[in-house]
């Protein structure tokens, strides 16, 4: 493990003491329903660190409510201090410290995952009430096992809770149809900086609705979303298709998501790079989904070069639909693309295991180390006409050996995402998800961490340089000035929002986009 580049608080500090027994003394007045960790207890477990695994930032306390009534008394008395900060934390699962209050109140909002859940009609459509702090996962299993109905917009990996990825987004391969999850929520309720609890929507405190959609966390925290469902399917035919060429793949990936009608294309479109090699991880045995498949490199054309593309797709399907039927629609879908004709992967799996599929990774990376090992992971939205040279340069020369992790490249259409909302996204109608998602070896030292991030960096500086339009997802700036230009035209409404809703910037200190508001004269 790398030494962490975040402030530890040495045990025998003076000053650290005296903040523990303050605020333990402010905790224990409070009379909350939910439950406190002081001092080492608030460490022991993982409120001080991440995913990413690159800063630790002890708290002085973790809370774990009871219900929202319990996130609204830990708010209000952080408001009533000088220089206390609050972050929520969902599953922890952010990687440059955003969830975390160096010095301050941690709230692990998996406490509350089980206080909301109930199936709802509005006018027709059908949602579900569920808590800011529930796990996707365990969202698609109540959904489909005991409504058979389901969420229309994921995440590729579902160990995330609502609140989280609300407060960012939530893309994966549905959101060229759907649009990211943060397109798919009717209502909110939200505590916000002054303590308030409040129930928000598109017609009901609109400003407050749309700035915590992909907020970060910086207008308040969600306790509750509604969320819109639709029938969910038995089946899922899951296909990969290998391109030695990028405009291939880039031509054929855009034609899918630009199809009107559902079954003139695929219900999930993604894609990836890959390297043109034998690595385990990085190459060829990374592309099949079954172990009976083979990866065949006979078939690739000479002009392939160090690296390849994937373009990975699934069609969804009921028990009761004829086999011959689902056969004939994926071959009518698939005469229309370009890719090597014998490398085409498929296999058949539930719709559940399909959404969970990322599970097994995770249950790899574990046994291996590579979970807890440090990930300095680069994800940014780049717009189409960037994406050659991108291709060009990053893919091909920088990272033609892999990166020891999956290399995602998909389009995603801006007209699918509601400009009202936080989120920064480019300016053209067709833009790519690109997402460096590395596992390192464990116990990497931490010179060798730091080279990945100084690369990350390097690809941020050479978009910066060249003009690209793109932004970072997942953003995470050290100066005002960066996050100024992130949002450009829109920091303006960003920051007087931020006035409105947390006005001494108690919340989310980790984003380090506001510093904290001092109650001292």
């Amino acid at each position: 493990m790398i030494a962490c580049l975040g402030r530890f608080v040495p045990e025998n500090d003076v000053e650290s003491r005296a903040e523990n027994d303050d605020v333990s003394t402010i905790c224990k007045s409070l009379g909350l329903k939910g439950s406190i960790d002081f001092g080492v207890g608030a460490t022991n477990g993982s409120a001080d660190k991440d995913f990413g695994g690159m800063y630790s930032y002890k708290p002085l306390a973790v809370i774990r409510p009871s219900g929202a009534d319990d996130v609204a008394v830990v708010i209000k008395a952080a408001h009533l201090q000088s220089n206390l900060t609050v972050a929520a934390r969902g599953n922890g699962h952010s990687i440059n410290g955003q969830a975390m209050a160096d010095r301050g109140l941690v709230i692990d909002m998996g406490s509350t995952g089980d206080s909301h859940f109930e199936i709802v009609k509005v006018k027709g459509s059908t949602y579900l009430d569920v808590s800011g702090g529930a796990l996707w996962e365990d969202v698609l299993k109540r959904c489909v096992e005991d409504f058979g109905l389901a969420p229309r917009s994921w995440t590729d990996y579902l160990r995330l809770t609502v609140g989280g990825t609300l407060s960012n987004a939530g893309v994966s391969g549905q959101a060229f149809r759907y649009g990211p999850q943060i397109s798919n929520v009717a209502q909110l309720d939200v505590v916000t900086g002054n303590g308030d609890m409040v129930t928000c929507s598109e017609s009901r405190q609109p400003e407050l609705f749309f700035n915590v959609l992909g907020g970060l966390g910086q207008f308040g925290i969600i306790t509750r979303a509604r969320v819109l469902l639709q029938s969910a399917p038995d089946k899922v035919r899951w296909i990969r298709l290998v391109y030695a060429e990028f405009d291939e793949f880039t031509r054929d990936a855009e034609l899918l998501v630009s199809l009107k009608e559902e079954r003139e294309s695929f219900d999930y479109v993604e894609g990836f790079v890959f390297v043109n090699s034998d690595d385990t991880v990085n190459g060829w045995p990374s592309v099949p989904l079954d172990p009976a498949q083979v990866f065949d490199p006979a078939h690739l054309p000479q002009t392939a070069g160090s690296v390849l593309y994937c373009l990975e797709v699934a069609l969804h399907y009921n028990n009761s639909d004829p086999r011959s039927a689902v056969d004939a629609v994926v071959d009518r879908l698939l005469e229309r693309l370009g890719f090597v004709s014998k490398l085409n992967f498929q296999v058949d799996v539930s719709y559940v295991d399909f959404l969970l599929r990322v599970k097994q990774v995770e249950e790899h990376a574990r046994a291996n180390g590579m979970w807890d090992s440090p990930h300095p992971w680069l994800n940014m939205f780049v717009s189409k006409s960037n994406l050659a040279e991108f291709n060009r340069v990053v893919f091909n020369e920088i990272l033609k050996d892999g990166i020891n992790g999956p290399m995602l490249v998909y389009p995603l259409l801006r007209s699918k995402w509601d400009d009202r909302t936080s989120v920064m996204v480019p300016e053209e109608e067709i833009f790519y998800l690109v997402a460096l998602l590395r596992f390192p070896p464990p116990h990497e030292d931490g010179a060798s961490i730091k080279k990945l991030v100084d690369q990350n960096r390097g690809i941020v500086q050479y978009c910066k340089d060249r003009g690209f339009d793109f932004k970072l997802f997942f953003p995470h700036y050290k100066s005002e000035e960066e996050w100024k230009c992130h949002f450009g035209d829109r920091w303006t409404r960003f920051r007087d929002s931020k006035k409105a809703f947390d006005p001494k910037h108690i919340l989310a200190p980790g984003q380090k986009i506001f510093s904290r508001i001092s109650n001292e004269p």
